[in-house]
Formats: structure tokens, C-alpha cells, sequence
């Protein structure tokens, strides 16, 4: 791939916003659209390139907004349609793109839909979703289980069947098999780029097609005690079905009906799989989510091979991805430690492929253990004790060391982690070896750097604690030396230039022969190709 057919969403760092936690404007506690809006010059000055948005869809929020009672509306605790439409323009004044989150596997049962389909079996709209007799016992149609516990099966008894939930009782599954469903949520893609939308993030959509023949999951050998519940089973016929595929390509060509448009595909599959969501001939998600260092055990060994086979597997011409956060998994600063948070960094914004960048990571914060009293997360209040929840990672954004770490004027949704006072944003951006400056200058080098965005990935054989790998691109090479550990370590290089370290102490600095790390420490240095004698 070159540089002249390269778009934003290649060359560009997403940057995931939870709108109930980034920025309140109006004193509730939840934030919302205009509170988005008051902090743009942050992301403009934090130097990404497009904004995903969880869901702002009206919500009965069983989910917090992944149960959709409209896809066509805002939900007035974020804002109005006239507040989304000027964050539209007011973050494409600043040159960012803006990213919705498309829930098209399942509704809210308060949409307008599902009252219909459950009103009787002969409405026409009861094909909208999956309804079955039970079996003749009475029991559920299948062992299909929900994500957050329990059978996926609700009865109902006005209807004497069941409808089909992978998540909350209160999120019915759509059938995608029948084609006014597809219309409509196509119909709803439309709408939104009609109005500025650059792109969608599919939630779930590996999960959107079910077996048609609803045969039972087989039992996972594999389950233990103290695994959530829905592990029981392997969801074999529940997700990932062949014509699966031939959605998300129904989707990409709805998206490409308009100009400069990217779909992201939520995948949480092993590497074989996802890749299939690229498509035949690319023809699938521009970026099915690439997962793999939520999970990955930080050893530099493991890491190494997981990025070489994602590589391997990825179809001829496929642009990588990677993800460090997200809503749904702890924070990586609790996960690899405050030091080694900061070689994570360098690790996502020097990857060959596009990096998504969850809101406060770039300020280190960290997961917040929630008091009982204080859970929303429905996934934890259904299989408390697990270690489920997500509200941990959905904590308000740190703003400053005032009241509420300048989130709102009111008591926030969730607690505030109490580093607040010197872990925030505000105190960060005067400190010039900070994290914060530390991704302020990791993106600014990826954007000014071709190696960066264009060059190929090189791994480097290393031991012990290093992980190293090359981007060269056009004649010049970067080489990325990260030490996941707490001892020093070397590596050899013929010759070259530090560019940029972690701790932001070490720019210019020219190395030759053995290049010496601290413990949790990474640098980029510029290779210098010596010329034949």
C-alpha cells in the first residue's frame, strides 16, 4: 500500500468516547453531546484523527444505550438531534471524524418493533425477531445461553413462544435472516451519513446470524468453576454462521454508496475467524477489531508470535488494526502496571495498522473497584462475584484536580477514582515527561513518520524481556525496542538515533552498538544505513 491511496482511517488514531463519562455539561452527573463538543480542542491537541461515539441512541438503558428504543433519535440525556448536528460540525471544523456505534443485532423490547412483533403471532412484524414454540416439555428451544447469563430464551406467555436474547432479556435478538430487517437497519446507516456520520463500529456482529436449523450449542470441555456462565456451552450455531458474512458485505456497500466512509466490526473471535470479516476480495468490514492485546499475557515471547500470526493470517491487501481499551475490558494501566502502561503505548502507536485509543488511557487511569452499592453494570448484577463488570473502566473522565475531577457540577454516574487529584488531564498536560505527553508525541511521530503508517513490520530477534521489530518503508526504518520488564536490558544496533523514548528523556540521543534499556522502557530510534566503502 502506498501513501497516495492511504485514508483517514488508515492513517488516523480512533479515539473511543463512553459519552455517559466524558465530559457532563449540564449538572445530572451523565455526560452528554455538549460536553463532547466543549472538549474537542483536548482531542484536537491530543492529535487523533476521528472520534467513535458508544451509543447515544434514545435508550431505556438497560444496556446504557446498547438497547435502542430508535435508531433514528438522541436520547435527551445526551443532548438533541441540533446538539449532535453541531458536534458533527464542529468536529469536522477541527478536521476530526466522527464514528457512530450501529446496535443492529438486537433492539431495546421497548422499541416500536418489538411491541409489534410480540403483539401477536400474526403481526407482520413477529419475523422480525426469533420466535419458537418451546420444546415439548415447555421448556426453552434451545441451550443457547445469553452472554450475561441464563438461557437466551424468554418466554412469552401472551404468545405462549419464546424470543431469542444473546445479551439482556430486555434486548431482543432481530432476524437478520429476513429481509425487511436488513432494509431497515440499512435504511438507518443511510440516515446517520446522510447527516455527517464518517463511519459505523457494528456492535457484535459476528453474533448476527443464527444456525437456521437451531441446533444446541455442544458442551465446552474446557469450562471451569468460577467462568461465566455463558462459557458452558461453545456458541457454535448461536454465532459466527457462514451467511454472516454476507451481511457485513450487504453493509460495506452501503457504506461505500457514500464517499470517505469506513465500518468497523466488533469480532471477538480467534485470528482465523475474524480475518474472514474483511471479506472475499475485501469486501467485508474495512476493520474487523483486532482484540488480541486485551487478552494477551504480557510476555514479550507471546506478544511477538500473537502479532506475527495475526500478520500471517491477514488476507492479501487487509489493513491491521489494534486495540489497547475499550468499555468492556479492564484498564490497561491496572492490567500491565502504571511503568508498563507507557511501553503499551509506544507498542499501539508503532503496530503496523490503524490503533483505537480508549478515553483516559492516555492519562494512565486506571480500573476503579466498585462498591456494591454503586454497580450499574447489569452484566455484574447477573454473575456478581465474577469479576465481570465493566463499570470499573467506565469511570468519568479525569479532568483536573477541582470538584469531581471537572467531569460535572453534580454527583457523576459512577465514583471517581481517587487519584483524581493528580492522575488528570489538566495537571498531565503541564508535565512534559508525562503519559499524556508521552501519546501527545507517540501520535504526533506516527503522523510525521511514513515508516509509521506505510512501512512493513520486521520483527527482530530478541531474548529475555525485548520485544523489537522494524517499520521500513521507502529506503528508511524505524526500530521499535520495548523492554516488558522490570530489569534493564541491551540490544545490539549497528547505528541510529533515538527518536523517541518513554520516559521522554532520551530524543536525539545516538546510539551504536549495544543499546541499553532501563526496566519498562521503549524507544524508537531512526536506523542509519551506512554507506558501502
Amino acid at each position: 500500500m502506498n501513501s497516495a491511496a492511504t485514508v483517514w482511517w488508515q492513517a488516523g488514531t480512533i479515539y473511543q468516547i463512553y459519552p455517559r463519562s466524558f465530559q457532563d455539561s449540564n449538572g445530572d452527573g451523565v455526560g452528554d453531546l455538549a460536553g463532547i463538543i466543549g472538549r474537542l480542542p483536548y482531542l484536537r491537541q491530543l492529535g487523533i484523527d476521528a472520534i467513535w461515539l458508544s451509543p447515544i441512541f434514545p435508550s431505556p438503558m438497560a444496556d446504557f444505550g446498547y438497547d435502542i428504543s430508535d435508531y433514528l433519535g438522541i436520547d435527551p440525556l445526551f443532548g438533541s438531534p441540533a446538539d449532535f448536528d453541531a458536534l458533527v460540525v464542529a468536529a469536522h471544523d477541527l478536521g476530526l471524524k466522527l464514528i457512530l456505534d450501529l446496535v443492529p443485532n438486537h433492539t431495546s423490547d421497548q422499541h416500536p418493533w418489538f411491541i409489534e412483533s410480540r403483539a401477536s403471532r400474526h403481526n407482520p412484524k413477529r419475523d422480525w425477531y426469533i420466535w419458537r414454540d418451546p420444546k415439548p416439555d415447555g421448556s426453552a428451544p434451545t441451550n443457547w445461553m445469553s452472554e450475561f447469563g441464563g438461557s437466551a430464551w424468554q418466554y412469552h406467555e401472551p404468545t405462549q413462544q419464546y424470543y431469542y436474547h444473546a445479551f439482556l432479556d430486555r434486548q431482543p435478538d432481530l432476524n437478520w435472516r429476513n429481509p425487511a430487517v436488513r432494509a431497515a437497519i440499512y435504511d438507518v446507516m443511510r440516515f446517520w451519513m446522510r447527516r455527517g456520520v464518517d463511519g459505523f463500529r457494528v456492535d457484535v456482529i459476528w453474533h448476527l446470524i443464527k444456525d437456521d436449523e437451531f441446533r444446541d450449542n455442544p458442551a465446552n470441555p474446557g469450562y471451569g468453576v468460577g467462568r461465566p456462565p455463558h462459557e458452558s456451552v461453545l456458541p457454535l450455531y448461536s454465532t459466527d454462521r457462514p451467511e454472516a458474512l454476507d451481511v457485513v458485505a450487504e453493509m460495506r456497500r452501503v457504506v461505500d454508496e457514500f464517499d470517505d466512509r469506513v465500518l468497523i466490526g466488533e469480532v471477538y473471535l480467534p485470528v482465523e475467524r475474524l480475518v474472514a470479516y474483511y471479506g472475499r476480495d475485501l469486501s467485508g468490514a474495512h476493520l474487523p477489531f483486532n482484540f488480541a492485546l486485551l487478552s494477551a499475557p504480557w510476555n514479550a515471547a507471546q506478544i511477538g508470535e500473537m502479532i506475527a500470526h495475526y500478520e500471517a493470517a491477514l488476507p492479501l491487501g487487509a489493513w491491521p488494526n489494534w486495540v489497547l481499551g475499550n468499555h468492556d475490558r479492564p484498564r490497561i494501566a491496572s492490567r500491565v502496571g502504571e511503568a508498563q502502561a507507557r511501553v503499551a503505548a509506544m507498542l499501539l502507536l508503532t503496530l503496523r495498522g490503524t490503533p483505537t485509543l480508549y478515553y483516559g488511557d492516555e492519562l494512565g487511569m486506571k480500573q476503579l473497584a466498585i462498591p456494591p452499592d454503586r454497580v450499574r453494570d447489569p452484566f455484574e448484577k447477573n454473575v456478581p462475584g465474577l469479576g465481570v463488570g465493566r463499570d470499573g473502566c467506565r469511570t468519568p473522565m479525569q479532568w483536573g484536580a477541582t470538584e469531581r475531577a471537572g467531569f460535572s457540577t453534580g454527583e457523576p454516574w459512577l465514583p471517581l477514582a481517587e487519584d483524581y487529584l493528580t492522575q488528570n488531564a489538566s495537571t498531565l498536560a503541564a508535565d512534559p515527561h508525562s503519559i499524556l505527553s508521552l501519546y501527545v508525541q507517540l501520535i504526533d511521530l506516527r503522523r510525521r513518520s511514513p515508516e509509521l503508517i506505510f512501512g512493513n513490520y520486521r520483527p527482530v530477534a530478541t531474548s529475555g524481556s525485548l520485544l523489537a521489530y522494524q517499520r521500513a518503508y521507502d529506503g528508511q526504518t524505524l526500530l521499535i525496542v520495548l523492554n516488558l520488564g522490570a530489569d534493564p536490558a541491551s540490544l545490539h544496533v549497528e547505528a541510529g538515533e533515538i527518536l523517541l523514548g518513554t520516559q521522554l528523556d532520551r530524543r536525539h540521543e545516538n546510539v551504536s552498538g549495544a543499546l541499553e534499556l532501563r526496566g519498562d522502557e521503549g524507544v524508537i530510534v531512526r536506523l542509519r544505513i551506512e554507506p558501502a566503502s
